[in-house]
């Protein structure tokens, strides 16, 4: 793989990334409201399901590395940002929330480990039972 394909894979992917991040968590923050950073939490989750799934299922049926790039460190690089995560829980202790700093900071990487561990069983079990 060229030097500039993989540039372009990943830069593609994250511009795409970086504005569905924007746009969803502007979405649900509406939604939802802002007395807790719903839409970190969502978006954290919903990108550590994607990574699990998309994982194993591009292993499998589209194994080339520039879609990976483009998908995985491109897109979902710019979708999830973790360092939102950590600002938001410091805001959250700053404005005497710690209960909620609290939820925020342990439910965020223990329903994204959750999510991932669904993402690969629901990978494994289409790349298992499809047919290509």
């Amino acid at each position: 793989m060229s030097h500039w394909a993989t540039i372009l894979a990943l830069s593609v992917g994250g511009a795409l990334g970086v504005n569905a991040r924007h746009f969803v968590g502007h979405w649900i923050a509406r939604w939802a409201g802002s007395s807790f950073p719903w839409h970190t939490f969502v978006i954290n989750v919903s990108g550590s399901f994607a990574i699990g799934f998309l994982a194993i299922y591009l292993e499998r049926w589209m194994p080339h590395t520039r879609m990976r790039l483009f998908l995985i460190t491109g897109f979902l690089g710019g979708y999830t940002t973790f360092s939102a995560y950590s600002m938001e829980t410091l805001l959250l202790l700053e404005s005497n929330a710690p209960w909620r700093a609290l939820a925020y900071s342990l439910g965020s990487p223990m329903l994204g480990l959750v999510a991932v561990f669904l993402g690969v069983a629901l990978g494994r079990i289409l790349t298992w039972t499809s047919v290509p």
